[in-house]
């Protein structure tokens, strides 16, 4: 089994965002402020070295990370 680039909770929050949540419904979902879902969305950028969420998200279907 492969390693995950993320953290069980960053991909909690890009499962969500796939489902067109707002960053205010993902926080309210996971019982976590905003701007923490907008930590573990910069977080993830960062990691994978994209521009913006929608590339995060392109990168992380590619790469097998999570499905649409």
């Amino acid at each position: 089994m492969k390693r995950s680039i993320l953290t069980t909770r960053e991909k909690e929050v890009f499962d969500l965002l796939v489902m067109n949540k707002t960053t205010k419904e993902i926080a309210d979902i996971l019982k976590i402020s905003e701007k923490t879902v907008r930590n573990h969305i910069s977080n993830t950028i960062q990691k994978l070295g994209v521009k913006g969420r929608a590339g995060a998200v392109v990168e992380l279907v590619r790469i097998g990370e999570i499905t649409i």
